[in-house]
């Protein structure tokens, strides 16, 4: 009886555990795919081509970044549209944090002017803002003008036979100066590229004789190829003390630009916890830094609440702005 009893003890002994030692592959897989996230490179999209400022700043960050996430962090390029090419690319894209993008402002703007494939309130999660742009009006060396008055008498004089680049239709620089125009009674033809590379190319190559855009100009500026007529946010830009904004010049046209990162809508809060955490630390990295000063890009940070609600602002602004230009889309 004792030796029965020993049996069925050892019997059951052996089953449970082979059991426990089975029990893994009778499990879904998902079970054990919850890996502490990030587990796998993470997708950045730069609505930008590749080799201009915005480009060479998401690098920096994402370089960065992927330092402390531990996973490399790979730009991919999506230039074209106003920079909205990144947002809309995210729509279907799963919400795991594995695709990310950075917001231009033109993705509040563009779909109050033309059917767009997402809503950028509802369709994205703002994960965190980190810093803007310096908006401004360059010129080439030779050209018949040497201040932001001077031009605007020149395209008087002329009207319509002044070009000047921007970053495409509806993106900031176009319609900041196409606001600028506007008010300063003047008419411009406007040449829309795909980005600031091809922009420095075709103003360098003596194809456009003026340009707006982001402070991709200031090297040229500093080197004497480029001047620099005006910049057009709120105070002087450090690097350039010298150079008025277009308000001290006249006119009440100011354009700023602040833009981070975002991600899919529906996000686990705790994903966009860690990604707004790590992005916000690329901040505190030397190099990173020094490719904003580079730039002459300012540190805006924003955590993710304050991003949030800066995009909801943003996108209303936006609309009366349009509205206010005659650039609405028609319903």
């Amino acid at each position: 009886m004792s030796t029965r009893h020993t049996t069925t003890f050892n019997r059951r002994q052996v089953l449970t555990s082979a059991a426990a030692l089975a029990a893994p592959a009778l499990l879904p897989s998902h079970a054990f795919a919850q890996d502490k996230f990030p587990s796998r490179p993470i997708t950045l999209i730069a609505p930008w081509p590749a080799g201009g400022s915005s480009d060479g700043v998401m690098r920096a960050f994402a370089e960065s970044a992927g330092k402390t996430l531990g996973v490399p962090v790979v730009i991919e390029n999506k230039p074209g549209a106003g920079g909205t090419m990144g947002a809309a690319a995210m729509v279907n894209a799963k919400p795991d944090g594995y695709t990310l993008t950075q917001l231009p402002l033109g993705i509040y703007r563009l779909p109050h002017m033309q059917a767009m494939s997402f809503d950028p309130v509802k369709d994205i999660s703002h994960i965190v803002c980190l810093t803007g742009y310096t908006f401004g009006i360059a010129c080439t060396a030779d050209a018949p003008f040497k201040t932001l008055k001077e031009m605007v008498a020149y395209a008087k004089a002329n009207p319509g036979k002044l070009e000047y680049g921007h970053t495409g239709t509806g993106t900031t620089p176009h319609l900041a100066i196409e606001e600028f125009s506007e008010k300063a009674g003047i008419q411009l033809n406007p040449i829309p590229f795909k980005g600031s590379a091809e922009i420095m190319q075709a103003i360098l190559g003596g194809h456009i004789r003026v340009m707006s855009g982001t402070t991709e100009f200031a090297p040229h500026v500093q080197s004497g190829k480029l001047r620099l007529l005006a910049t057009l946010g709120s105070n002087r830009n450090k690097a350039f003390p010298d150079v008025p904004t277009v308000k001290e010049s006249g006119w009440d046209t100011i354009t700023e630009s602040p833009f981070g990162i975002g991600g899919p809508r529906g996000m686990d809060p705790a994903v966009v916890k860690v990604l707004h955490d790590a992005f916000k630390k690329t901040l505190e990295d030397a190099k990173v830094q020094e490719t904003l000063d580079k730039f002459f890009m300012p540190t805006v940070y924003m955590s993710t609440a304050d991003y949030t609600a800066y995009g909801e602002r943003t996108f209303r602004v936006e609309k009366a702005t349009i509205e206010r230009l005659g650039l609405a889309k028609k319903s």
